[in-house]
This record gives C-alpha cells, sequence and structure tokens, in this order.
C-alpha cells in the first residue's frame, strides 16, 4: 500500500483544513495510506495526524517573523523532529499545502525533500511561495515579484515584521531552495494563480490546476432556514450574508458598512467571523456573529441567506463563494483573482473592487428578481464544476500518475 503524506499549517480546520482532509479521505478510500501533519491547531479528523512543533516554537518562529522578517526560517528543532518521522514513515509522495503559518523550517524541509528524491505536489492556495514577503499583492497592485522583491511595501501585512525588509533577501532563498527539487508539481487552485506562477520563478515546474471542491451533501439548500431568521430576529427581512475569518479591511468589512447605509430598512446583513471588538462597533441592521467550525451551521447560515456577498479586494479562489451557491444563494463578488471563475450567468454578480453604488444596484436587481429565481442554476453549477468527488479525484490520479 502506497502513502502519502500531506502538510498543511492546520488540520481539518478553516478552508484549507477541510480540503486537506477531504482528499485525505478520497485517497484512503482509494487504496492509499495517508497522513497529515500540521502546525497550528487540528479539528477532529478521520486521518492519522502528525503535530510539528509546539506552542513554543510557535512564538519563537513568530518573534523570528516579526523582528526579522525571517518567516519560514524558524522552527528547526520543531523540523528536524518532524523529518525524523517522516523518516520512519518512508511516503511514496508528500503532498504540501501552506508552509506558512510559523511551523515548520522551509530550507531544512525543502533539503530533506531534495536529498530523499521524493516526488511532491504543492498545492499553492496564496502566492507565498513565490514572493519574498507577502501572500497577496493584488490588493496593492505590485509586481516585484515577477523579477525580485525588495523594500517590501506590505512589510507589516502577514506574515507581518515590524522593523527589517528582508523581502529581496527571502526572495532569491525561497527561488534557490524551492527550485532544487526536480520532482514537484506545482498545483494552482484557480487559473488567476497559475497565470501569475507561469510569470514566476517557479515556472520550470509542471502545474496542474485543480480547482477546489465541496461536499455537495453538506452544503445544500436546508429546509429549517426559518429557525435562523427567528434565531437571530429578521423574519420578513432580506437577508444578505457575508463570511470570512478575520475580517478586515481586504476582506471588505468597511464595505459592508457603506453598503449598509445604502439598504432599505427591510434588508438586513448578517457577517460571520467577527471577533466581539467587532460586533460591538457593528451599526444597527448589521448582526455579527463569531467564527464557527461547524460546517452545518455555515450550511444553515448560506441557505437561510437571500444573498451572499464577498467584497474581498484580493481573493485566490473563495470557498465561501461556492459554499453559497451550492446552498442555492446567488453571490455578489469583486473582480479580483480567482473568486471571479466562479460566477456564471444567472448565479450571481461581479463588481470592480470598492464600487459601493454598483454593488447596492445588483442588490436591488437580485432582491427584484428574488433568489429562487438563482437558486436551480446555483445549485446545478456547483453540482457540474465543484463536486468534491470529481475535483479531489485529480490528486489521486496525480498521486497514481507520478508515484
Amino acid at each position: 500500500m502506497k502513502t502519502v503524506l500531506q502538510i498543511n499549517s492546520v488540520a481539518n480546520s478553516g478552508s484549507t483544513g477541510r480540503i486537506v482532509e477531504e482528499i485525505s479521505q478520497l485517497a484512503i478510500s482509494s487504496g492509499w495510506q495517508s497522513y497529515i501533519a500540521y502546525g497550528r491547531w487540528q479539528y477532529n479528523s478521520k486521518t492519522k495526524l502528525i503535530k510539528i512543533g509546539n506552542i513554543i516554537s510557535i512564538y519563537l518562529h513568530g518573534l523570528i517573523s516579526v523582528l526579522f522578517d525571517g518567516h519560514g526560517y524558524g522552527s528547526k528543532r520543531a523540523t528536524k523532529k518532524f523529518l525524523k518521522k517522516v523518516d520512519l514513515l518512508n511516503p511514496d509522495i508528500i503532498h504540501l499545502h501552506n508552509i506558512h503559518g510559523y511551523y515548520i523550517n522551509i530550507k531544512l524541509l525543502f533539503n530533506y525533500l531534495e536529498k530523499k528524491n521524493i516526488p511532491v505536489i504543492w498545492t499553492l492556495h496564496d502566492c507565498w511561495a513565490f514572493t519574498g514577503h507577502c501572500a497577496h499583492f493584488d490588493f496593492i497592485g505590485c509586481n516585484k515579484w515577477m523579477f525580485q522583491c525588495h523594500l517590501c511595501p506590505q512589510k507589516h501585512k502577514y506574515p507581518a515584521s515590524l522593523f527589517l525588509s528582508r523581502s529581496s533577501h527571502n526572495y532569491l532563498l525561497k527561488k534557490k531552495i524551492f527550485n532544487q527539487i526536480k520532482k514537484m508539481t506545482i498545483v494552482p487552485v484557480s487559473y488567476w494563480l497559475s497565470l501569475n506562477v507561469q510569470k514566476s520563478f517557479l515556472n520550470r515546474h509542471p502545474v496542474h490546476i485543480i480547482q477546489n471542491g465541496i461536499d455537495l451533501d453538506v452544503f445544500s439548500a436546508q429546509y429549517n432556514v426559518e429557525q435562523i431568521k427567528i434565531k437571530y430576529g429578521i423574519n420578513g427581512k432580506f437577508l444578505i450574508l457575508g463570511v470570512a475569518s478575520p475580517w478586515t479591511k481586504l476582506k471588505g468589512l468597511n464595505d459592508f458598512i457603506l453598503l449598509h447605509k445604502l439598504l432599505d430598512q427591510d434588508c438586513i446583513i448578517l457577517l460571520v467571523g467577527l471577533n466581539k471588538k467587532q460586533i460591538q462597533k457593528l451599526p444597527s441592521g448589521i448582526i455579527g456573529i463569531e467564527r464557527t467550525e461547524n460546517i452545518h451551521t455555515l450550511a444553515n447560515l448560506y441557505s437561510a441567506a437571500d444573498l451572499y456577498i464577498n467584497p474581498t479586494w484580493e481573493e485566490t479562489f473563495s470557498l465561501t463563494n461556492l459554499e453559497s451557491m451550492a446552498c442555492g444563494t446567488p453571490i455578489i463578488t469583486y473582480r479580483t483573482g480567482g473568486s471571479v471563475e466562479l460566477v456564471s450567468e444567472n448565479t450571481g454578480f461581479i463588481v470592480n473592487k470598492g464600487d459601493i453604488n454598483e454593488l447596492y444596484k445588483y442588490v436591488n436587481i437580485v432582491k427584484q428578481a428574488g433568489k429562487a429565481f438563482y437558486s436551480e442554476y446555483c445549485r446545478k453549477h456547483a453540482i457540474s464544476q465543484f463536486n468534491k468527488q470529481t475535483k479531489f479525484l485529480e490528486y489521486i490520479n496525480l498521486y497514481n500518475q507520478i508515484s
């Protein structure tokens, strides 16, 4: 029996964690032995888990990042211990996901991968792999990563550095160590990200696009949605939903507040994933709740909503857009990154970033047409294009092809 080891910052938590778990379960059902290694936190998993490091190693790695812009170069002891476990496991394939997150030393990891000559698949969920610092650059329109990062304009953004900017050094080191692997396939999760990979120093590796899929049994139209509206006291209201974690300016929190000022009294906004301080500051007419890991709760919220809005200013793919459509709820999303790849005719609308008046216009169009007009189109589009069984089977086929 062949063995695959996936490595990600989290296990079965958040969007990437759930994707890793779904791939693992499909791999097991396809005859593979599967393990997931993670560094930060985990949620209940049906897969064998391997913890990398501990809270102390994470904090120390964080200090290296904050003080010296050295993200990815801490956790030496934790990484060495982990690689000894990998030796005992002797996997046939190592499948990387988010290797940023203050938990693993990328130089030690890639030196090991080169030495062992194990086939590697690297699913890119953001842009961190080919920049000198940031995970996204769309918001500020930076293209230094195409040539060589320097004087990073986002050094205070994740993974934040308070003082130094070593983006040029980081860029060159990543370029060297990531390209020393001979058997590595890059898997961007969107066509937008694939185009950027082709412009980056990773373009010497084979690229195989696999968009994300979701569990269409979980994310489907729920029939107890009135209970949700009763719970939050919004019966008879046109419910607009937004989901993110964490909520920042880049995720569109300010845009929701501006939109709220234009909406009629019969509209209500419900935002999921806010922290307590953000919830306390919300104006009347916007309801905020904290993050939930319960996907059934999310499915109920998507189903109860009349419209899902994702005013994100930079996005690689957007699983929440897809989850909403699978529950029969139309979406409005900003024209950014891979977020637009999910919208088809009769499933929603694409709006220029920051254009609140245009956003308001499309809210009224959906409101006038009614959710029922879009629901069947949304569900059919999700089924035909983003079924997890179909999408993640592409990973299993890739495993079998390169192992």
